[in-house]
């Protein structure tokens, strides 16, 4: 494993131009690391972003093979990681070194299956409409058509996800894979973890031949807002809270060339549990329920916040349950204190409000997170009350007890939009209220059934994402093969001759895709 430097990468090089140096700490004791970094000058983000730029022109014009090599590449560096890169890795966090390992693999995995994509081409969206010249009253010229990466993208780490979701995670993969350099914006909770994961990257690079600038990565506070100006920059992708998210949204919307962020940011994901289900299997939800809540210490953006039930001594039954459950768990270290003042300041609301009852758990004190049970009133849900909707990013929950039916459905267009819904059920509740699915389908961008939304498969069927403030644009997803689709654009080829047009729309289909072909579907040469 390398040395860890602390330098920014830029252009295959390291940089540490400025004199200002940041500190990895220990998330368990709060105690220095001994790694520290460089904060990235205003000159640094320059050369970043230009050099991610200049990267542009030849990597998006390679073969989708030679990419994918560069991200198999990237996941067999991941995977050669020795128990010293773990055991760093859980420092930085406080997570427990089988999270990492299990994290690391999904991390490689998502690497390796844009890989796939690449290879199998589609998408690249070729669509061709050859000429009609005897077509009256006027002739159809010959127009072909797909989709080229955007450019540059600025991708920001999460703080709960130290490798999927960070300097080689989701983003920086469906980036690369459409064709698009990378300048990492590393996160302050884990800068040991980024750099050594930015160097497997860099040899990937190195191994596979791909361009200088192919992968960038600034450490640094106040960095971003250099990054989502930068003229080079054409796309951003962000995981984190709904106050950066909508900064970040509000500075690429004001520049002179408005350009796309996709940011994942506040989600409550609620959890409705039907009567029926109630009643055969109540103690086993309660169950269930609680340890989806604490998976974790609650620190996924798609743990259960809010849990919903009709009015029934069944539900109060589950309530008491959830809350026995919730007061016996040990309380949990999360990934750093900036996390934990947050996880207070969001109890501290729910407690304030005259309209929220805390119904279980220890009182918040110390270093640790305690689990929380909260019931609220339903009629805020309905009103949308603003406290209701608030992300509580730990282990914590809250109920609400509707009166029935109608004010069930008023209290589910309360909500804002949200990543995941679920739907807790026997068959004849299902079949019952068939009628919520067509609302959900409006709020949130996955419903799940008889399941818990903690736990996002990393496949092509996969939706991470939801209505706005869930996202800032529910049209993608930040898992899954459909996350390419963020950061590429359509472009038609108007008359071209076949020796200047790009393989995928040549007559002789070179890469044997399936095309869409004057409105049908075909894999054979034309």
């Amino acid at each position: 494993m390398p040395e860890i430097l602390g330098h920014n990468f830029i252009a295959g090089q390291r940089s540490a131009a400025g004199q200002q140096r940041l500190q990895s700490l220990d998330a368990s004791t709060g105690q220095a690391l001994p790694f520290s970094f460089a904060q990235a000058t205003d000159s640094e983000v320059d050369q970043a972003a230009r050099a991610a730029a200049a990267a542009f022109a030849e990597f998006r014009q390679l073969p989708g093979t030679r990419r994918a090599e560069f991200l198999d590449a990237i996941a067999d560096e991941l995977d050669e990681l020795d128990d010293r890169f773990v055991a760093i890795v859980c420092q930085e966090t406080a997570l427990p070194a089988a999270r990492i390992q299990g994290e690391r693999a999904r991390t490689s995995g998502q690497m390796r299956l844009f890989a796939q994509v690449l290879r199998r081409g589609d998408y690249l969206g070729a669509r061709i409409d050859q000429a009609q010249p005897q077509r009256q009253p006027l002739p159809r010229v010959d127009l072909r058509q797909m989709r080229i990466g955007v450019g540059p993208v600025a991708v920001f780490g999460a703080s709960n996800f130290p490798l999927a979701f960070s300097t080689a995670g989701g983003d920086t993969a469906a980036a690369l894979a459409a064709g698009c350099p990378v300048v990492f914006k590393a996160h302050s909770g884990h800068m040991a973890t980024a750099d050594l994961v930015g160097c497997a990257i860099v040899r990937a690079a190195g191994r596979t031949g791909m361009p200088e600038g192919v992968f960038n990565m600034v450490f640094g506070a106040g960095v971003g807002e250099g990054l989502v100006k930068h003229p080079a920059i054409q796309a951003v992708g962000f995981t984190g809270s709904l106050k950066g998210g909508d900064a970040l949204c509000r500075m690429a919307a004001e520049r002179p060339q408005p350009i796309p962020v996709f940011a994942e940011m506040s989600s409550i994901n609620p959890v409705i549990v039907l009567p029926a289900a109630l009643t055969q299997r109540g103690e086993a939800i309660a169950r269930e329920l609680a340890g989806s809540v604490c998976l974790g210490a609650g620190q996924f953006c798609t743990n259960p916040g809010l849990v919903i039930g009709l009015k029934s001594p069944g539900f109060s039954q589950l309530l008491s349950e959830v809350g026995q459950q919730l007061q016996q768990q040990a309380a949990q270290t999360l990934l750093n204190t900036g996390g934990l003042r947050s996880y207070e300041e969001g109890l501290t609301h729910l407690h304030a409000h005259p309209g929220i009852e805390h119904l279980a758990g220890q009182v918040q004190t110390g270093t640790q997170a305690h689990a929380q049970l909260f019931k609220a009133d339903a009629h805020l849900l309905v009103a949308s009350d603003p406290v209701l909707q608030e992300e509580v990013f730990g282990p914590t929950t809250v109920a609400v007890e509707v009166a029935d039916d109608a004010q069930l459905r008023a209290a589910l267009l309360g909500l804002r939009g949200q990543l995941t819904a679920t739907l807790i059920g026997e068959p004849e509740d299902l079949e019952a209220y068939a009628w919520l699915v067509p609302l959900l389908e409006e709020k949130v961008g996955r419903i799940l059934i008889n399941g818990y939304p903690t736990g996002v498969e990393v496949c092509d069927a996969m939706v991470h994402g939801g209505p706005y403030p869930a996202t800032s644009d529910a049209r993608g997803t930040s898992v899954g093969t459909l996350a390419i689709d963020r950061f590429l654009r359509p472009v038609c080829y108007q008359n071209y001759p076949q020796a200047l047009l790009p393989l995928a729309l040549q007559d002789a289909n070179p890469l044997r895709l399936r095309r869409l072909v004057n409105g049908q579907w075909s894999d054979a040469p034309l």
